[in-house]
């Protein structure tokens, strides 16, 4: 009985700090910073990044357009992962103030502090999601699936308002962001302009300067073809995991004469799988060391799971393989768009020995022509010019 107790008072104690933040302090924080600023600075521009500290690679191309275009550009890092409460609502309320007069802002994540606010009509949001294509399911897809909140929570405190444009990869998958940002049959434009951070991968000197990066931090690689892989994160971000499945000393030995080993976790994950020492001249984790668009530029063959990383891999339209040993686990947590038979342009395994087999045999195994489609379909937009179109929508340009 009385843990019973406690838990309707923590749970109710939740609900109502929720309520006090998104109902009462952030909009009237905002609400009284508009009161001072009579007016719009139209040259301001606000990027707004979620969880880390540094401008990332979902912004880095159009912040840089920004600022060599004039802009009066200001960065907010609200780092909502972190513990803390106070210090997180104090960084909201400079952000929100901040945001009070800008003509500009731009998110690359779900962000419910941007949400919660009567937004100033002269401000523009633009949503620059931080992946590409439609794999597994967020936002108000994953409503009532275990990964996701409960449909009223998500209605009452949403994710995704006041935004003006969503950019993504293709127009095949305008349907999925409507779904999960819940933007149909509203004032929003969900736009199939490209993902402005794929534009570095038509940028020779890049790819150039990423193999030199690559074979710098990793010099076992140089001269030998590249695996990367690069599984998504499992659990809640709080407390992200990543897989420890495949066997690396049976990889060495199958495939340590031709092929070096990279491995790239998800950011959220804090203590990645250690590498076994009697594999560190084959494998390295790279993750602390190496950008995931330098390793995507290099790799001869990409190995993933659930990740979205296999749209940006396919426009090089190089092999890829899916470990999924857990798809049935994952799909119950998570959920897809697509089958994921269907979705996936490369074979599915759940040993590591049918790795090595595909790997060992991949001339003869490996199919381009479904790669390709696979492009067509989900990154037709991303032909090195999609920052080009979003700067078009900041000049007025439709």
């Amino acid at each position: 009985m009385i843990k019973f107790i406690k838990r309707k008072y923590w749970a109710f104690r939740k609900k109502l700090g929720w309520w006090l933040m998104f109902r009462v302090v952030f909009p009237r924080t905002y609400a009284k910073a508009v009161s001072k600023k009579k007016t719009v600075n139209p040259k301001k521009t606000v990027f707004i990044e979620m969880r880390f500290t540094e401008i990332t690679d979902s912004f880095r191309l159009v912040y840089e357009r920004m600022k060599a275009e004039g802009y009066e550009v200001h960065e907010h890092y609200l780092q909502n992962t972190l513990p803390g409460k106070k210090a997180f609502i104090e960084r909201c309320n400079k952000m929100l103030e901040d945001l009070a007069d800008a003509r500009f802002a731009f998110l690359n994540d779900s962000c419910n502090v941007v949400s919660c606010v009567k937004l100033r009509k002269e401000t523009e949001i633009f949503q620059l999601w931080h992946a590409c294509g439609a794999f597994k399911k967020f936002g108000m897809s994953t409503a009532e699936l275990k990964f996701g909140e409960n449909r009223k929570t998500l209605e009452k405190y949403p994710n995704y308002g006041n935004l003006k444009y969503v950019t993504v990869s293709s127009p095949e998958i305008v349907w999925a962001y409507e779904e999960a940002m819940n933007l149909k049959h509203k004032d929003h434009q969900v736009l199939p302009l490209g993902i402005s951070r794929t534009d570095i991968f038509y940028d020779q000197a890049f790819l150039d300067a990423s193999r030199e990066k690559v074979y710098s931090v990793f010099p076992k690689a140089e001269g030998k073809k590249i695996i990367l892989y690069a599984p998504t994160y499992r659990g809640r971000v709080a407390n992200a995991q990543s897989p420890d499945e495949l066997d690396l000393e049976q990889m060495k030995k199958a495939l340590g004469s031709e092929y070096v080993f990279l491995a790239k976790h998800h950011p959220f994950v804090k203590e990645p799988p250690v590498i076994p020492e009697s594999c560190r001249d084959f494998a390295m984790d790279v993750t602390k060391y190496l950008q995931i668009e330098e390793l995507i530029a290099v790799s001869d063959i990409c190995i993933s799971d659930y990740s979205s990383v296999i749209y940006e891999y396919s426009l090089f339209e190089r092999p890829m393989i899916f470990f999924a040993y857990d798809i049935e686990d994952y799909n119950d947590w998570r959920g897809f768009y697509y089958n994921f038979d269907e979705l996936t342009p490369g074979p599915v395994f759940t040993k590591t020995e049918e790795v090595i087999d595909y790997i060992t045999n991949i001339s003869e195994r490996f199919d381009q022509a479904e790669v390709h489609a696979f492009r067509e379909k989900f990154m037709s937009a991303c032909d090195g010019h999609a920052t080009d179109r979003i700067m078009d929508l900041v000049h007025g340009k439709k």
